[in-house]
């Protein structure tokens, strides 16, 4: 990853907010869900979810207004955010977490949910009509990287949102391109790490292509596609196994804000265990127990990439765009 040199964003509020913050975001959205089934699943308190789903959507909010007083000032600027892969992979998390909201907000304003979760996937049109010509116009900016999960697979979340406000045959009409993506990102992927090395800063990334499993086989639970759903939840077992067994790799290069990549996946793969626990009760303990580390992972993840935002830090450490 090749970085420009420093730059100076002139005077203004939010002139130079970094997609960086809305991956470890995401995760915090997803967590969110993972403990409303927990609850309902094994008797928990429902309070407990409430109240991180208060929080989170408030914090979701302020990103949200800040990112978009960017764009404001220059609309310009998301292109010049999508020719760098930290931008790339910061506004798809953005763009994936307007799904998972939809989900936080279900339980208490289902209006408000379905209107968000429509935004999102005409954004999400948007950013597609804009990210694909980008990308084609840079040179080696086309290369299938594990982004393109976040970019192309991201409207699985969407399918999922969808298959809870009941619009059933629309989350099964969608969950088979999202899979066909998703298998062709993977056989890319691995043909690619078969012959190249990835360099250290990067290897974060790779954590991204375990979310598709995870949401492939929680939207399968939600439209009733039960022996799928396991099917996706024993895919997990060697995806999270192989990863825990090579997190010395991945993390060689110390903390950086690509580390957000961790956080959806673990909350996600969490998710679909609660749900996979519903139709085998084995689940539940494998579950109990990723819960409790994506509980332990997300949230310093998420306080460490915003007090970097905060600091000023986070903008050129991701080299970020100026509007």
């Amino acid at each position: 990853m090749r970085f420009a040199p420093a730059r100076i964003a002139p005077p203004g509020l939010w002139r130079r907010v970094p997609p960086a913050i809305f991956p470890p975001l995401l995760g915090a959205l997803g967590l969110v869900l993972a403990w409303r089934v927990a609850a309902s699943r094994f008797g928990l308190p429902q309070a407990l979810p409430s109240m991180l789903a208060g929080m989170v959507i408030a914090a979701w909010l302020f990103a949200l207004t800040a990112y978009a007083v960017k764009l404001a000032r220059r609309p310009s600027v998301l292109a010049d955010e999508l020719a760098i892969l930290p931008g790339r992979a910061g506004i798809g998390a953005a763009l994936v977490g307007i799904y998972a909201a939809a989900q936080v907000l279900a339980p208490f304003a289902p209006a408000l949910g379905r209107t968000v979760l429509i935004a999102g996937m005409g954004l999400h049109l948007i950013f597609w009509a804009v990210v694909i010509p980008v990308m084609r116009r840079l040179p080696g900016q086309g290369r299938v990287t594990p982004v393109w999960q976040l970019n192309f697979v991201g409207p699985i979340v969407a399918a999922q949102a969808a298959a809870g406000f009941g619009w059933t045959a629309f989350a099964q009409a969608l969950w088979w391109p999202m899979a066909a993506m998703a298998g062709f990102i993977w056989i890319a992927s691995l043909r690619q790490l078969w012959a190249e090395r990835v360099p250290a800063p990067l290897r974060p990334l790779l954590m991204i292509h375990i979310a598709p499993i995870a949401m492939l086989g929680a939207t399968a639970a939600a439209v009733g596609w039960s022996q799928i759903a396991l099917g996706f939840a024993w895919a997990l077992v060697p995806a999270l196994a192989l990863a825990g067994l090579r997190l010395r790799w991945l993390t060689e290069a110390g903390f950086s804000p690509l580390w957000g990549a961790f956080t959806f996946p673990l909350a996600a793969s969490a998710g679909l265990w609660i749900a996979a626990s519903g139709v085998q009760p084995d689940w539940a303990w494998p579950a109990r127990l990723l819960l409790v580390l994506a509980s332990l992972v997300v949230p310093p993840i998420l306080l460490l990439v915003w007090r970097a935002w905060a600091q000023g830090r986070l903008a050129v450490k991701t080299n970020a765009a100026i509007a």
